[in-house]
């Protein structure tokens, strides 16, 4: 159970206040509801220099910080020695906290007057379940704002050399959860196979061989390039790449780990020239 009053020892009658380094959203903001907020904060995929200055300004101020399994270390390391840490990631088949219970605990560290931040891995609202925990808040009446956060569907990519989208090699790009429910195929494959097209399958290391066999199934070209990003825009970025035939043989060769990213279309076949990490020499900075 978190304690307010170890927060405020040494706050004697007369103390100046700490200066507020955070801005309530004004259009949730209610003064009735609750003595606390909750932000919302996009992580992004790992390198903390791609955090946003609002992202970086509310993780520095916070009192109490939930986070993801998938929030890197070294921005763990942002948040400051007297806020309370509480892990919530989950994994397969291992919930650190039910969903239901992460949601109930925000509200809750809110009513008691808390500056929270709830920190996930790349964007709230993309894979995130950022929607459904906003939503409880609103249900609950607590004042909450959302921080957007690079997606690793971008972020890795970019730090791979592979553009989502080319004028001459795909027009639009498609989101995907890889994370196959029970093993089973239960997505609209047909669609997936369309010309000038860039598929991203989020959480797609385990279901690389089923995500392999009914892409060319259903009519996708067996030689299709496809690239797996492992730990993307950290300094354990693994990059693999190959086609829908090779692609599962190369990673279990490479000994690949989550988190990882499965990049599919003509896009990836650029890597080998715009390859900026790890085949191009970068300025400094």
């Amino acid at each position: 159970m978190i304690d307010k009053s170890e927060h405020e020892v040494g706050a004697g009658v007369g103390a100046t206040p700490a200066p507020v380094r955070y801005r309530a959203n004004p259009v949730t903001a209610n003064p009735n509801s609750s003595a606390g907020e909750v932000a919302l904060v996009g992580a992004g995929p790992g390198d903390p220099e791609l955090l946003t200055l609002k992202a970086w300004r509310l993780i520095t101020s916070a009192e109490v910080v939930l986070y993801d399994r998938l929030v890197s270390p070294d921005i763990l390391a942002l948040i400051p020695s007297t806020a309370d840490m509480v892990h919530v990631g989950k994994e397969r088949a291992n919930h650190a906290l039910p969903q239901d219970q992460i949601n109930q605990r925000l509200v809750d560290l809110a009513k008691q007057g808390y500056r929270v931040v709830r920190l996930k891995g790349g964007d709230p609202f993309i894979f995130g379940r950022g929607g459904e925990e906003i939503e409880t808040l609103a249900a609950a009446g607590v004042r909450f704002q959302v921080v957007p956060g690079i997606t690793a569907a971008s972020g890795c990519a970019a730090y791979a050399g592979i553009p989502l989208t080319h004028r001459d090699y795909a027009q639009s790009v498609r989101f995907v959860t890889g994370h196959l429910k029970n093993n089973t195929c239960d997505l609209p494959w047909k669609d997936f196979v369309q010309n000038n097209q860039t598929l991203v399958f989020y959480m797609g290391l385990v279901g690389l061989p089923i995500i392999c066999e009914q892409l060319v199934f259903h009519g996708m070209v067996p030689d299709m390039p496809v690239a797996l990003i492992s730990k993307g825009t950290t300094r354990d970025q693994q990059v693999v790449t190959g086609n829908l035939k090779t692609i599962v043989h190369r990673v279990h060769e490479e000994k690949v780990q989550a988190p990882t990213l499965v990049i599919v279309g003509h896009v990836v076949a650029l890597r080998d020239r715009l390859d900026w990490v790890g085949g191009l020499p970068t300025l400094s900075v």
